[in-house]
């Protein structure tokens, strides 16, 4: 994941400001909250979030059907 260096923000400054985090969400996509200088939150877009759940249930389905068709024959002899 490449994180943007403008969108990290220590955990001091996200709870005495955490509109600025809110403002960098809305700009960058995402923010960064550091504790020890290290990443320890992200936070993003809840609809960003939605997105990428209804993309791995595709996922999930699209190799699925994939699977069915690669082992068709093994699926029929199991149903007899």
């Amino acid at each position: 994941m490449n994180v943007n260096t403008k969108s990290l923000v220590s955990i001091t400054e996200a709870n005495q400001n955490f509109s600025k985090v809110a403002r960098l969400v809305d700009e960058n996509g995402s923010a960064v909250i550091l504790k020890n200088n290290v990443p320890r939150y992200l936070i993003v877009e809840f609809s960003q979030v939605e997105n990428e759940e209804f993309a791995n249930d595709e996922d999930v389905m699209s190799i699925s059907k994939r699977l069915i068709e690669k082992n068709k024959e093994a699926y029929e002899v199991l149903a007899k």
